[in-house]
């Protein structure tokens, strides 16, 4: 039946086939060359100065993987393939570049689609490499054979199926170009299986019979050998393996100028830095010169927190509602009125506002409803507040404005301070504990915050020390990204002391990457909010519906747990209240002898952040 389908698809590509006889003539194949398609993806990654492939290993992206280790590029295998594309994420997002993750076909990219669904709502750029079936074999029931181009198409910048091997390095181009210009996202290219492996290899696959009698058998050889041929042809010339340059949205003089004018003359303003601001061109130092130089409060999200350091004069992190309120200039640097401003609710509708985003929808999220630009940029953020700064030399926020709000800040502090030495029914006050560990943190520390209701405790409690130091999910708001996060920190930060904070449910997702932390040597710290339960969804739950159906867990021993994968495994509970902080220092000091440690934290309820929505 293959058979007489093939004859049939015969007839129907008789015109492909005279053109590809034609491009074949010029384009020569050599039979027995062992190159193959997975060093030309590897050497156009090398020249993208692409350090790590994040991967679980699959026959389908083989060749990939063993010609990117003989170029030099380090291969990260984990156990499960979102935790490939979580780590190639944190690498994105640390290191300016592209993130790149390689998973075979089928339910390995299907494994996938979470993740890269977070790394574009993130703004993440990353490639994602995936397996597939021959092109011959697509649609006739292969292993794992699904059309993965409509999986992707709607979660991906860009996407891309290699047929001939002659066009991965410029397909593989184009996307991580299309990955980093604009708003950056995620990206797919699909690699057939045959157009990775050598000829003589894929030749004995496809089964060609060079001694066909009947006529039929002669037009499949023919229909075959032109598959192959067609294939291969011109593969292995000399390619162009060098990068394209991103393009990035700039402000122009104009409205530079108009936003300068709106700030000199404000009394009160107000500067929101997202995550988008953090990206490159600008270096980071330049941004942080700059908004130092114009002295007007700042609040920080995602990303940005940490970028002033602990301790910034012009950080406030408790009182923004009240700030905004009474700002009479308000610029939104990569902040999107989305959930977590209200949909602009939040925002005065007596205030000017600025908005400063490279993409054009959330430039002006509900804009519509609740709030309206004054001005509205289409930018690059980090690069507009720097050349804002230049516009405005000479000019310094007011210092009454910034103690009226330090006074509201330092109020909340101190009333944080009090309610963490409260005592639970049960276990440990989380308050105290994240206290305490914050306290500690050294200042190349990298908290990952991966978890709901203890999580959301310590974004309210902990001062991440500086730049890339906080590490969370982002808009979508996922569960499980502590494990993939925190091995693409360290691969990428090596020095740095790197965190996961930990809700006992979260962690249930990729508790088992401890075992890729181990093999590869890249001690992690993790500490688990152990209370038993989805607290932030039984918030909400009990109160409106008297019911925790489906919100209670066990006080499960995930010390014990961290062991078996080849941790250190520590237990903090109420019986070592009073050494709280001599048990951290203990984690630490196991982490600095190059193992993976994990403190299983038993803590109690609090009625802090009480009447916190979880939708």
């Amino acid at each position: 039946m293959l058979l007489f389908k093939l004859s049939q698809s015969c007839n129907k590509k008789s015109i492909r086939l005279i053109h590809n006889y034609a491009k074949n003539f010029f384009l020569k194949v050599d039979q027995n060359t062992t190159q193959h398609g997975g060093e030309l993806v590897a050497k156009t990654l090398k020249a993208h100065n692409v350090d790590y492939i994040f991967t679980l290993s699959g026959g389908h992206i083989s060749p990939i993987l063993c010609a990117s280790e003989n170029e030099g590029i380090r291969i990260v295998d984990v156990r499960h393939e979102v935790n490939a594309v979580f780590a190639a994420d944190a690498v994105a997002r640390l290191s300016g570049k592209i993130g790149v993750a390689a998973v075979t076909a089928g339910p390995g990219l299907t494994n996938t689609i979470t993740a890269v669904k977070n790394a574009q709502m993130a703004e993440s750029p990353i490639l994602l490499i995936g397996g597939a079936a021959a092109n011959l074999l697509k649609g006739r029931g292969a292993l794992q054979d699904i059309d993965q181009m409509s999986l992707f198409k709607s979660i991906c910048k860009h996407t891309a199926s290699i047929r001939y091997i002659r066009d991965i390095p410029g397909t593989l181009k184009k996307a991580m170009h299309i990955a980093q210009s604009g708003t950056p996202g995620p990206v797919f290219v699909e690699f057939p299986i045959d157009s990775l492996y050598p000829f003589h290899l894929v030749k004995r696959e496809i089964g060609i019979k060079d001694d066909s009698k009947s006529l039929v058998q002669k037009l499949i050889s023919l229909y075959l050998n032109n598959y192959l041929y067609s294939l291969f042809a011109g593969a292995f010339v000399e390619h162009d393996f060098n990068p394209l340059k991103p393009k990035i949205p700039q402000a122009n003089t104009n409205e530079i100028q108009m936003a300068a004018e709106l700030l000199s003359k404000a009394r009160k303003p107000v500067i929101l830095i997202g995550s988008q601001a953090t990206l490159p061109p600008t270096p980071a130092g330049d941004l942080i010169e700059s908004l130092q130089q114009l002295n007007v409060p700042c609040f920080l999200g995602g990303m940005a927190r940490g970028m002033l350091g602990r301790n910034s004069p012009i950080q406030f992190r408790h009182c923004r509602k009240d700030a905004l309120k009474e700002a009479d200039v308000v610029i939104l640097a990569g902040t999107v009125c989305d959930f977590r401003l209200g949909y602009g609710k939040v925002l005065s509708r007596k205030s000017k506002i600025i908005s400063v985003n490279r993409d054009k929808k959330q430039l002006t999220k509900n804009s519509d409803i609740y709030w309206k630009p004054t001005l509205a940029i289409q930018a690059d953020p980090s690069s507009f507040v720097v050349e804002l700064a230049k516009a405005l030399k000479g000019f310094s926020g007011s210092q009454d404005w910034i103690e009226q709000l330090r006074a509201k800040d330092d109020a909340k502090e101190d009333a944080n301070k009090k309610k963490a030495l409260e005592s639970t029914e049960i276990h440990l006050n989380p308050m105290k504990v994240l206290q305490t560990l914050d306290k500690i943190l050294p200042d190349n520390a990298i908290l990952v915050a991966d978890g709901g209701d203890f999580v959301a405790t310590a974004a309210y409690l902990m001062r991440p020390p500086t730049f890339g130091s906080w590490l969370d999910p982002g808009a979508f708001g996922t569960l499980g990204v502590g494990g993939g996060f925190a091995l693409g920190a360290k691969l990428v930060r090596p020095e740095s002391e790197v965190w996961i904070i930990y809700g006992d449910g979260s962690c249930g997702y990729s508790i088992a990457e401890i075992d890729t932390f181990t093999r590869h040597e890249l001690p992690i710290l993790s500490i688990v909010g152990n209370d038993a339960g989805w607290t932030q969804i039984a918030r909400d739950q009990v109160v409106f519906f008297g019911s925790t159906v489906a919100c209670e867990l066990a006080f499960t021993d995930y010390d014990k747990v961290a062991e078996g994968f080849g941790g250190k495994g520590i237990r903090l509970d109420r019986s070592n209240d009073e050494n709280i902080e001599e048990i951290l220092q203990k984690a630490r000091e196991e982490y600095a002898k190059g193992k993976s440690v994990l403190i299983n934290c038993l803590i109690g309820k609090t009625n802090f952040r009480e009447g916190s929505i979880s939708v």
